[in-house]
């Protein structure tokens, strides 16, 4: 295998979309990620799953997508044999990843106070809505609640009076792309320490950290910013404007970019000499924005974008879904990627955003039906025979 993080084991305790995306991730990168579920399985195992139009073979697109390169072991933390079996896990693992909610991976004593004695090099990550500690830090938080205690969504969409979330979930894929930098840091810094650490990973530091110069703005002006939809605070033309057959944006972020656009739509009332810096084109935003969707109104999305690609201004169709994923840049990076299922029936999914100039296999494992690799994931348990296997299986502590 010539991926970046192979030798590096995962044990992971997650589930939903943080944690899971977050795993996901570093599997895709090499490392061996041991999905360590309940007897009954992960929560998303259930998510659309008989939907028939979301799902594959009984797994549903949730699944499918998050769990690719995992292994499963269903494994009954709160009986005691069953926690020494995932003890015995953690002896030969690097790191664990879970995102309970706070306080309790200390309750099933698999936090890092108890790991660390069971394997002093280990590491383990927490993804919560708010932190482990702090005044909030036990309220209940998904995607949309840390959207809203991070501020975000009082800037989106185009009326302060109708607050709008992002249309990705940004909560919960922010605190797991933050998680992956946490882990991986930790592993860096270990190589020096020889010991692992805590990663403590809060959606809601996630979302605050996401403002960054708006908040810096916020404290120098004293004003709250308002939602403007698709346009910008301080360039113009900057916004989507509707065609013919759809809608393109355009970001006239340099006054080159305003004279190219002048001379291509050669439309006189545009022609102003106050609108050739952006101080003039700020003051009658409102004018120009209209002046310029009336214009595009007269063409088709693709013909827009050749003649303004041609003029060197930046451009973009707003794609639906089918559009950016067969765009060909999308699919000749990659981007597009065959998920199979266990059966052999596949799908198809994003793929993996991290080139790597040299390690840099892209391969995709099915996502695994609930505890499908529990047998050889005990086996490579030195201390669990066969016959303990079977035990554990009789006795409902592992399945």
């Amino acid at each position: 295998m010539n991926k970046p993080l192979k030798g590096i084991r995962i044990l992971d305790l997650t589930h939903m979309l943080s944690g899971p995306f977050c795993t996901m991730t570093l599997a895709d990168l090499g490392a061996d990620l041991v999905k360590v579920e309940p007897l009954r399985g992960e929560g998303t195992r259930k998510l659309l799953a008989n939907d028939p139009s979301n799902s594959l073979a009984g797994m549903g697109a949730y699944f499918i997508t998050l769990n690719r390169n995992k292994r499963s072991i269903a494994i009954d933390l709160k009986n005691a044999e069953g926690l020494a079996v995932f003890y015995d896990l953690v002896k030969t693992a690097d790191v664990v990843i879970n995102n309970f909610a706070a306080g309790v991976p200390a309750k099933l004593k698999i936090d890092y106070a108890h790991l660390a004695n069971v394997n002093p090099r280990i590491i383990t990550c927490s993804i919560t809505g708010f932190g482990e500690d702090g005044p909030g830090a036990n309220r209940p938080a998904f995607d949309q609640v840390a959207q809203a205690y991070g501020g975000g969504m009082s800037i989106t969409g185009t009326d302060a009076s109708q607050p709008m979330r992002a249309g990705i979930p940004i909560g919960d894929l922010g605190g797991g792309m933050f998680g992956i930098m946490g882990v991986l840091s930790a592993i860096i810094e270990r190589g020096t320490s020889g010991i692992g650490q805590h990663v403590d990973i809060s959606m809601l530091d996630v979302q605050i950290s996401l403002l960054n110069y708006m908040a810096t703005m916020h404290f120098l002006s004293g004003q709250n910013p308002h939602p403007i939809g698709n346009s910008h605070f301080v360039h113009v033309p900057y916004n989507s404007y509707p065609t013919a057959d759809g809608h393109i944006v355009i970001c006239v972020l340099t006054d080159n970019f305003w004279h190219n656009l002048k001379g291509l739509v050669n439309c006189p009332v545009l022609n102003k000499s106050e609108y050739d810096t952006q101080p003039g084109r700020l003051a009658d935003k409102a004018f120009i924005d209209q002046t310029l969707a009336d214009i595009f109104r007269l063409d088709s999305t693709k013909n827009w974008l050749a003649k303004l690609n041609a003029a060197r201004i930046p451009v973009a169709p707003v794609n639906n879904f089918e559009q950016a994923l067969n765009d060909p840049q999308v699919q000749h990076r990659n981007m597009v990627v065959e998920l199979k299922h266990p059966s052999g029936k596949s799908t198809k999914g994003p793929g993996n955003p991290i080139k790597l100039s040299r390690s840099n296999e892209e391969s995709f494992s099915p996502a695994p039906l609930l505890g499908q690799n529990t047998d050889e994931l005990m086996a490579e348990l030195s201390n669990y025979s066969t016959a303990d296997t079977t035990r554990l299986r009789a006795a409902g502590i592992i399945a």
